[in-house]
């Protein structure tokens, strides 16, 4: 039985150093290509935006992502949980006269200007992205997602995940006044 146990143990150790191997071999070599960049990265312009609009309201152009001064542009949709949570840190933004932009992703159109009329609106203008062709263009992970824009439509800070009051000062402010 012992030397069964050997074996057994003995086999174990081989395979996962011939694991280990190959996988540093395979995933740590310095010739392998790097990873895609991100579409939407800090110093780069914003990518291109194909949206449709929201109803009635202020369709979003890339023309808007260029306008002097810094602005936000949010990716949320209305099932999107973080999303309704960092609502009020919008608002507030919005109060404050910042420029946001949002796009909705993967919502009806009626759910979401249902979750504007329920929660009010911190967008200046709004666009639906019902292709996907915006949200692979800027390369996003998920919702939500805020990008600050400088004048030229440029990215400064890209921030993945909901915009809560710690986020707006710790990052959202000092962005915008680098701008």
């Amino acid at each position: 039985m012992r030397r069964r146990e050997a074996l057994l143990t003995g086999g174990a150790v081989l395979a996962s150093a011939g694991a280990g191997y190959i996988a540093s071999t395979v995933f740590l070599r310095d010739d392998a290509p790097p990873p895609p960049e991100p579409g939407a990265r800090a110093g780069r312009p914003a990518p291109p935006l194909t949206l449709g609009p929201l109803r009635d309201q202020p369709f979003l152009t890339y023309a808007d992502l260029t306008v002097p001064g810094p602005k936000l542009v949010n990716w949320w949709a209305s099932w999107c949980a973080p999303c309704r949570a960092e609502h009020p840190s919008l608002m507030a933004l919005a109060a404050e006269g910042v420029p946001i932009h949002g796009i909705t992703h993967r919502d009806t159109e009626a759910d979401s200007l249902g979750f504007l009329a329920e929660l009010g609106s911190p967008f200046a203008k709004l666009g639906a992205d019902t292709t996907l062709a915006t949200y692979r263009d800027w390369n996003l992970t998920g919702l939500p997602e805020t990008y600050v824009l400088n004048g030229e439509g440029r990215v400064v800070l890209r921030h993945a995940g909901p915009v809560l009051s710690n986020i707006v000062r710790d990052y959202i402010r000092p962005a915008l006044a680098a701008v």
